[in-house]
């Protein structure tokens, strides 16, 4: 993520999602559970499946734009529109990233280890403490990027609450935990639809955060 930053201008949309990313990355590599994390080497696995939905879904974007979902494309074909704040950006990412990306990676990893965590289990607790984490951190990450960073602009419209009452992290989490379950019980063209409607709704409604409000 820091290689992406290094590449990217502030007059691109992209850099506010990845520093948003890079941001809330190391608040939950800094934030464990008072006891530790119950099952860490899956928690850590699901972090490097995850990050590479994201790296994937640019190297395509860059190489072969017909293999990018519907969800990345409404942040990556508006990267450079005016008018749209970072914080936008940022959370357009963020739905892309979660609502599209997060419950392939749940079933890549736990087919990697061998395991089909339910709702009382190690992984789950793990999951529920990176909501709680994520909550607590975003409206402070986006209130970072609207209010200005490294001698940029201001940005501070007062759009971080209207946002967030658009997109909520700890509900598009556990909807992609609840959508890796139902996808596990789906083979063929029932499961290739149902993924082909979760990326168009969650492209949908990445366009709709990137709308001027």
């Amino acid at each position: 993520m820091q290689r992406v930053d290094s590449h990217l201008s502030s007059g691109d949309g992209l850099k506010w999602f990845n520093l948003l990313y890079m941001q809330v990355t190391q608040k939950v590599q800094g934030s464990p559970p008072p006891g530790g994390w119950e099952d860490p080497a899956w928690l850590t696995r699901l972090d490097v499946i995850f990050a590479r939905f994201y790296f994937e879904a640019i190297l395509n974007w860059l190489t072969n734009s017909a293999n990018v979902p519907t969800a990345w494309k409404a942040l990556f074909e508006a990267r450079f529109y005016p008018g749209i704040e970072r914080i936008q950006f940022a959370l357009a990412g963020m739905n892309a990233h979660i609502n599209h990306d997060l419950a392939l990676a749940l079933l890549q990893t736990d087919a990697d280890l061998n395991l089909i965590p339910g709702k009382i289990s190690p992984e789950h607790d793990d999951f529920e403490h990176v909501n709680e984490v994520l909550e607590a951190a975003l409206p402070q990450a986006l209130e970072f990027l609207a209010t200005g960073i490294l001698g940029e602009l201001s940005q501070d419209t007062g759009k971080i609450g209207k946002l967030l009452a658009i997109w909520n992290v700890r509900d598009a989490r556990d909807l992609a935990w609840d959508f890796a379950d139902h996808l596990r019980s789906l083979t063929g063209t029932t499961r290739d639809a149902a993924l082909t409607a979760q990326d168009q709704v969650t492209g949908a409604l990445g366009r709709s955060l990137l709308l001027a409000l």
